[in-house]
């Protein structure tokens, strides 16, 4: 929500005298009013690290220039920032609205942040045709019609939206395929739609069956229910046999949805219910989503925050994110209370324009529904530490199997696919300690118009050259970092040897280097062992090469369709944390010698020698490899 009434405050010297630390805080007292406002404190390389709000930034400022009485968070914080920046605005809801915009924007590393922050989807009964159309809905409601959720997963959309086709007969095709239809579609032989687009309903009618939906979606659905059951049981009386079996079938798939959406007896129509739940120092939140007095599902989080934070921060400054891009319901229940709930209860009223209740119930179903929901996300936490315990178990075996000094943090997978040579495409995966990272997958449209078909070879170095030319190009803008000509110098192979691994049933030997001579963080093992196929190291590769095969063979409108419809993995956190490095510590080709040849040609080109890189033979290969 755009804030008025905000102003910068150009305040204390620019370049303060003392470096880091409550010196330089200190310089800026001088100049600070007492009004409300959010703070920015950066590094010496200009990043935020942190953003606050406060009632009165002098008073808050003066508390950080003073020495002692802080936690070690704050006093790790206090100690590296080199530089502050202000806003001014005119009520501390306002600060409290503006912090969140701004923790999203610069995600502080000492910021509780929140992770997994895709847009939710909704229903959508759109009215910008004559003829309504039912859909799933992501994104910006700007286009004309009722919006009904929000819902927790798009598998639970398609469920709901497929069973009201049913019950409603509404369409779910474009307009462009609506205007173009002759005669009806699949849908309507399968009893799915009205096929408005043929006449084979009119308009008036059809005008109806939207309106019921309407009302069901909006709560009313005893109403449906009680309709249907007279209309088929007159039917049935009239020995109409075949349209009471159709109001049969409604009935059945409205029975369904209900069913699905766990409607609460004691009618709560607007809600969202959070529980925060800690353990091992990370914490779970687990949020519920009630509408028009029904369970549209639930989503568990798990924001990053320091250890030291209590679960009330946690949840606090959780809720305060959550709604700074989402519509804010009329009621909030929550498994604890919040430092400052009032002010975050007027902080959200003011971006809903109307009043918003949050509350910890005290008894009766609202508490049992918190109850519920705490237990979830208790569940939740536990099999994510489960998760992450057995995802570093794999690390560590393949730490062993191929003599890495560390564990790797951060795994590339590269595979490619064509179809007999055309609609050439190559993707990578990336693991990490919490699994798969989906937000850093990438695929890659194979673009040499001189490629020759099914050259995987070429697609590979392609591939390779676009994805690393990338990392040495965003570690040259780092600061204080010094890289090789991204361009390449193609062919020019540094001093040094390279870990590299073939990696075969019976294990091969690394290639060989120009010289004799080891970088001190590189590992090249004399002779790697076997691979157990009931192992850690093995297990960890398949999944990879699975996750990685699945990814390839997707085409670009798949790959977004598949996004689109994929309900959240509760093995793979969807973002990866602040801390999650760019730089690979391994990468794995999904192929022989040949590509694995090519891979290490790339990397030469680009100067790169600190990154272990292996091959999974198969076929042929395989066969050399023993």
């Amino acid at each position: 929500m755009p804030l008025k009434n905000t102003r910068e405050v150009p305040l204390g010297p620019e370049q303060p005298p003392a470096k880091t630390g409550p010196a330089v805080i200190a310089q800026y007292l001088k100049t600070l009013p007492g009004s409300p406002g959010v703070y920015r404190m950066l590094d010496a390389a200009g990043t935020v690290i942190y953003v606050g709000k406060a009632r009165n930034l002098k008073a808050r400022v003066t508390n950080y220039a003073r020495a002692g009485n802080h936690t070690n968070r704050i006093t790790r914080m206090i100690s590296v920032t080199a530089s502050m920046e202000f806003v001014t605005v005119r009520t501390e809801a306002e600060a409290l609205l503006l912090e969140a915009n701004l923790i999203k924007r610069f995600r502080p590393r000492y910021n509780v942040l929140l992770r997994d922050d895709k847009s939710f989807p909704y229903i959508l009964i759109a009215r910008d045709h004559k003829v309504p159309q039912i859909l799933k809905h992501r994104g910006a409601r700007n286009r004309k019609g009722e919006y009904f959720g929000p819902f927790a997963s798009a598998g639970a959309v398609n469920r709901t939206i497929n069973m009201l086709e049913r019950a409603f007969l509404l369409r779910s095709c474009s307009d462009p395929v609506f205007e173009s239809r002759t005669r009806p579609c699949l849908l309507y032989q399968i009893k799915r739609c009205s096929a408005p687009c043929t006449g084979e309903i009119g308009l008036e009618d059809y005008g109806s069956l939207v309106e019921e939906a309407t009302r069901f979606l909006k709560g009313e659905s005893q109403n449906a229910r009680q309709m249907y059951q007279r209309l088929m049981q007159e039917a049935a009386a009239n020995l109409d046999y075949e349209q009471a079996a159709k109001y049969r079938n409604r009935l059945w798939a409205l029975a369904h949805v209900t069913a699905d959406q766990n409607i609460n007896p004691e009618g709560i129509e607007e809600a969202d219910v959070f529980a925060a739940y800690q353990e091992g120092g990370q914490t779970c939140v687990q949020v519920f989503f009630f509408r028009s007095g029904q369970n549209w599902g639930n989503r568990a989080y798990f924001p990053r925050a320091d250890k030291s934070l209590a679960v009330e921060e946690v949840l606090e400054a959780f809720i305060a994110q959550f709604y700074d891009d989402k519509p804010v319901p009329r009621c909030i229940f929550l498994s604890h209370a919040l430092p400052m709930q009032a002010l975050l209860e007027e902080a959200l009223s003011t971006k809903a324009e109307r009043r918003v209740e949050i509350r910890v119930p005290q008894r009766g179903t609202k508490t049992t529904i918190v109850e519920h929901a705490t237990q979830n996300a208790r569940e939740a936490l536990g099999r994510r530490l489960a998760e992450t315990s057995s995802q570093r178990i794999l690390l560590d075996a393949l730490k062993e199997r191929f003599g890495l000094m560390k564990a790797p943090r951060r795994i590339e997978v590269f595979d490619n696919s064509h179809i007999q040579g055309a609609s050439a495409v190559g993707a990578m995966i990336v693991a990490g300690p919490e699994g798969f990272v989906k937000n850093q997958y990438r695929k890659f449209n194979i673009k040499s118009a001189d490629l020759a078909p099914g050259d995987d070879y070429a697609m590979m170095r392609e591939v390779l050259s676009r994805r690393f030319k990338r990392l040495v190009l965003d570690e040259a803008e780092a600061p204080g970092t010094e890289v090789s000509d991204p361009s390449g110098p193609r062919g020019v192979r540094p001093s040094g040897s390279d870990t590299m691994t073939d990696m075969s049933d019976q294990g091969v030997r690394p290639g060989g280097s120009d010289t004799d001579e080891t970088p001190p963080s590189r590992i090249e093992p004399a002779q790697p062992p076997p691979i157990d196929r009931r192992g850690g190291s093995a297990l960890a590769f398949g999944v990879l090469r699975a996750d990685a095969d699945d990814a390839g063979v997707l085409s670009e409108t798949e790959l977004s369709v598949l996004e689109a419809d994929a309900e959240p993995d509760a093995h793979a956190p969807e973002a990866a944390s602040d801390d999650f490095p760019a730089r690979p510590d391994l990468v794995l080709i999904d192929g022989g010698r040949g590509q694995l040849a090519v891979a290490r040609e790339v990397l030469e080109a680009f100067g790169i020698t600190d990154i272990a890189l292996v091959g999974v033979a198969k076929g042929p290969d395989r066969d050399a490899g023993r």
